[in-house]
């Protein structure tokens, strides 16, 4: 079964807006944890929009007490988040190349120009127990250049997909998914999936993309807790994935 991490970042995005500790959150992943959620993800940004250093170092203290979930940090390893990724020792580090003016990633790594930055990366990071996942776009021909550099799991950038859900270029997509992930399996690679899945697009996604271990979810995730709370909506997303998984069988 696809394990769910969810994405605390825009809980953290209001909370910034106040000089107060809410919506706390530690208590987000407390209740995502308590309600089935098999991780955690924050990926801090150098302007500290949202996730804070404070509160990676506060997650890392609250999982603590549950070693089964995992503690996932996202970041670009060249705005100076690899000495907290080393401090922290996550259970995975997964490498974005955003730019940090952008509002949210929106592309997977081009090895060919910054594979051998990475893989210098990647070396120190995993030389200290954590696992690596690069953040790439769903290109079967890079997934062997990802497992070249050293990375432990690819994670698919997954908006193209979500964009053309419900469309006549679905079909296309998911296909051009589906690709991937058998390369990357084919070469060894785990593999993650995130961005803009939601309760509706998530089933059909893991309905024709094998070998996927885990979904990192934030922003949709965030919306439906606004509306049912967190507990819920963490109830409605490990549902969507077994509907998926559920699909694919038969």
């Amino acid at each position: 079964m696809t394990r769910l991490s969810v994405n605390l970042n825009k809980i953290a995005l209001v909370r910034n807006t106040r000089p107060l500790d809410l919506p706390s959150v530690t208590r987000h992943a407390a209740i995502a944890v308590a309600h089935g959620a098999h991780g955690i993800t924050v990926h801090p940004r150098p302007d500290g929009r949202h996730i804070r250093t404070a509160d990676v170092h506060a997650l890392k203290a609250l999982l603590a007490a549950h070693p089964d979930i995992e503690f996932n940090i996202e970041g670009n390893p060249f705005h100076d988040i690899v000495p907290l990724v080393l401090a922290v020792r996550p259970h995975q580090f997964t490498l974005v190349p955003d730019d940090p003016a952008a509002a949210t990633s929106d592309h997977g790594w081009d090895l060919a120009r910054d594979g051998d930055r990475v893989a210098a990366v990647l070396r120190d990071v995993r030389a200290a127990g954590v696992r690596t996942s690069l953040f790439m776009d769903p290109e079967p021909a890079a997934m062997a250049r990802a497992r070249d550099v050293g990375a432990d799991r690819i994670e698919l950038y997954t908006e193209p997909y979500a964009a053309a859900h419900g469309t006549p270029a679905q079909a296309a997509s998911l296909a051009r998914y589906a690709a991937a992930a058998d390369a990357a399996h084919a070469a060894g690679l785990g593999i993650n999936a995130g961005h803009d899945l939601n309760l509706a697009n998530l089933p059909d996604f893991l309905r024709h993309v094998a070998h996927v271990e885990e979904v990192s979810i934030g922003h949709a995730l965030t919306a439906d807790a606004l509306e049912v709370g967190m507990g819920e909506a963490v109830r409605r997303y490990l549902a969507a994935i077994a509907a998926g998984h559920a699909q694919a069988a038969r």
